[in-house]
């Protein structure tokens, strides 16, 4: 340790009382976390890559320092899927400091790993007062039904009104429409179900039937248009 000459020529001063780092709650426990390996949980961190065209949420489960569990779910950037399919190979096994300095190729993944970081070592999990924490597959729990990533689009013009794409029931194919053309409800597509009844050995036909459904005032509509093509 090399120290410049003015502190050498400082006289010692001993320190008070000083009791450590303060305890943060994780799973159930309070814990005066010192090491990389005291660190437990499970929490999400959202991210976003420079000229902000992508978004990135990560969902890590940590257990004594070592990450466990991670799902990558990407929005906006064809490029980030695959960084995506990279961060699920990478993060497994990583210490949590090992995946804040790991390049995980996307900024947008980067950036969640970092606010992830900040919310884990500060004790703001998910599971920060959960006995024992969450079960390894706590990550495929928040996709749902399908496994499949909740997703919202919408879009809409001055000139033309808004359009429903897909929201959380899924794929949305009409929209109704009353007598004034003001949305009151939508058909829709879950295409997770709709895969796995396929995989259960349904026809398409049949499962895309089984799989649609409809929210709101449908049965009022005026009208129904595709809000792809309308």
């Amino acid at each position: 340790m090399v120290y410049s000459s003015e502190v050498r020529e400082m006289c010692t001063v001993h320190q008070g009382v000083h009791h450590g780092a303060a305890p943060i709650p994780e799973e159930a426990k309070w814990v005066k976390s010192r090491e990389v390996k005291d660190i437990s949980g499970y929490t999400h961190g959202v991210g976003w890559c420079a000229p902000q065209q992508g978004a990135c949420k990560l969902s890590l489960n940590v257990k004594d320092g070592i990450i466990q569990e991670a799902l990558v779910e990407t929005l906006g950037c064809s490029g980030m899927t695959h960084s995506a399919a990279m961060a699920a190979e990478i993060l497994p096994g990583l210490t949590i400091l090992e995946a804040l300095n790991t390049d995980l190729v996307c900024d947008a993944i980067n950036t969640a790993m970092r606010e992830l970081f900040l919310q884990i070592v500060y004790g703001r999990t998910q599971s920060a007062f959960s006995e024992d924490g969450l079960q390894i597959g706590a990550g495929l729990e928040d996709l749902g039904k399908g496994t499949r990533s909740m997703v919202g689009t919408t879009y809409g013009t001055l000139a033309k009104g808004p359009r429903y794409l897909e929201l959380t029931e899924g794929y949305i194919t009409d929209l109704a429409l009353d007598e004034n053309d003001e949305i009151i409800g939508y058909k829709y597509v879950n295409f997770g179900k709709m895969m796995d009844f396929i995989k259960g050995g349904l026809d398409a036909d049949a499962a895309l039937k089984k799989a649609s459904g409809q929210y709101g005032r449908v049965a009022d509509a005026v009208k129904l248009i595709d809000p792809r093509r309308a």
